[in-house]
């Protein structure tokens, strides 16, 4: 491995020199390897590209499936009503009027109030606890669905499972934070974030063969709770005695690779790494104006992701077809939402931009929308189709993109794990917006709630623009300030703890 931890003089060429806040030199030569110096002129450790690529491969192998895996039945146990609904749910339990509705939105209200507390748990306990805690809760309150025998009781149920899924995708976006550099983060995100994409898809072949299954003791639509609760808890177990705390814990890992993945994270992701959460300090982050501009755009990002997540199958039934195949339709949309947003995310850690793919993500959600309002369905079915599959295509995408392009730029843990515990739950309460606005007495065309989903996404396109380019003219004028153009990776984020308060600090955009 090239990877060398030394006590003799820097052999590294002085092509670019940077300096920490503890007096520590980087220089980094033509060749991409960095050196870390100590004050007294001793090299410390020697980071080679090579070496990095091993680690993260590690990391790849060893912690994303999992992470993956615990997402895909997150997202099955949260939206798994959809699918229920289209196999006679609402008879089964008696739902009258708006009740359906009312069980979707009762969800979004505990998931959006414990969701900072569960976060900051998560910061105190380590993510690799609190997680597979979060899905063993959420997945017996799935199981417990098969038991509900009236609305009350559904929408009991519901209640607890908003506040068990509240923090998870905040915690695995501040996990992966501590594993991965800024410029990694994007496609690493979107493999484990194309789980939800996969999830809707296969939560759609799953009911497809579980409204095969013929019962007279319970109702068919039964089973996909039982299956997907089950499942959901055994793999919880797994989980627990398998994820470490942090690469220093990292049974996988020789002495070598956690030192430098300690390091790694010294220069291109914390301030401090493992730092101890301090509540007061953590919240300086809303002191930010950046910080409500990005909560705004969480709101425009929520109402499409969770209209297509929650009613893809309505959608889709407009085409016409029967409850079983309604749901079979809806796994290449969910399929091509998955592709697309790995496109984009690859795309984005390769070019190191995040605004213009979010704004993307938007544009293409806007144009589904507004072209399944604006034409016949039924004389233009593939047109239609096409249509939902745009849409999927502009939800996924930008949750993704968006959550890393602020935490690219927040070196402070505390206030990453805040502004992400925050940010994500406002952007699924949204979902309440969702649930309310698709009403069954505008079926099957929906009018209203797509034209309404459709405006959300243009204000999120225009709030996304405006944020971008404002950080491309901040960047320029510290960079006229200084004197000199500095780029993003030249700083080590150990220099960023006060983030844009910091003459040094550059946008990453």
């Amino acid at each position: 491995m090239e990877y060398d931890k030394r006590s003799q003089e820097s052999p590294m060429s002085d092509e670019k020199h940077l300096t920490t806040s503890d007096g520590k030199a980087i220089e980094i030569n033509d060749s991409g390897e960095r050196a870390v110096t100590a004050a007294d002129g001793n090299t410390l450790a020697i980071i080679s590209p090579a070496a990095e690529r091993a680690l993260t491969r590690k990391f790849d192998l060893r912690i994303l499936p999992v992470l993956a895996i615990m997402y895909l039945f997150n997202s099955l146990d949260k939206s798994n009503l959809g699918n229920a609904k289209t196999h006679g749910l609402e008879k089964t339990l008696g739902l009258k009027g708006t009740q359906y509705n009312t069980i979707l939105s009762v969800f979004f209200v505990p998931y959006v109030l414990t969701a900072p507390f569960l976060g900051i748990l998560g910061k105190q306990y380590g993510p690799n606890r609190v997680l597979p805690l979060m899905m063993f809760t959420f997945g017996s309150c799935t199981l417990l669905v098969t038991a509900a025998k009236n609305f009350a009781g559904i929408m009991t149920l519901r209640w607890f499972l908003g506040m068990s899924e509240s923090a998870f995708f905040p915690l695995v976006i501040y996990y992966q934070t501590t594993f991965y550099r800024r410029g990694e983060l994007a496609r690493r995100l979107a493999i484990f974030y194309a789980a939800q994409s996969i999830a809707s898809a296969f939560g759609g072949l799953l009911a497809f063969g579980v409204f095969q299954i013929e019962s007279d003791t319970i109702a068919e639509w039964r089973y996909l709770f039982i299956i997907e609760g089950c499942c959901t808890i055994l793999f919880s177990f797994f989980a627990f005695f398998y994820l470490p705390q942090s690469a220093a814990t990292a049974k996988f890992l020789s002495p070598e690779e956690k030192e430098l993945a300690y390091y790694r994270m010294q220069v291109d992701s914390s301030s401090v790494v493992n730092e101890k959460f301090d509540l007061r300090e953590s919240f300086k982050i809303f002191k930010e104006w950046t910080s409500w501009m990005i909560l705004a755009i969480e709101i425009c990002l929520g109402v499409p992701l969770q209209s297509v997540q929650l009613f893809l199958p309505q959608i889709v039934a407009r085409l016409g077809y029967s409850a079983v195949k309604t749901n079979l339709y809806t796994v290449a949309p969910n399929v091509s939402g998955a592709v697309m947003l790995l496109i984009l995310a690859f795309a984005s850690d390769y070019t190191r931009w995040r605004f213009p793919f979010v704004a993307l993500g938007f544009l293409f959600t806007f144009l589904g929308m507004i072209v399944y309002v604006g034409i016949d369905v039924k004389s233009q079915l593939h047109v239609a189709y096409f249509a939902t599959f745009m849409m999927t295509w502009g939800t996924s995408a930008p949750s993704v993109l968006l959550d890393v392009w602020y935490n690219n730029n927040i070196a402070h843990e505390g206030r990453r794990v805040v502004l992400t515990s925050i940010g994500v739950p406002l952007a699924n309460l949204m979902g309440v917006v969702s649930s309310n606005i698709f009403q069954n007495k505008d079926a099957p065309k929906y009018i209203p709630a797509l034209a309404t989903t459709a405006a959300f996404g243009a204000t999120g396109l225009a709030l996304t623009l405006i944020l971008g380019v404002f950080m491309m003219f901040d960047n320029a004028r510290r960079n006229k300030k200084a004197g000199r153009k500095i780029e993003v990776k030249d700083i080590p984020t150990e220099r960023l703890r006060d983030g844009p308060r910091v003459e040094e600090f550059r946008w990453f955009y």
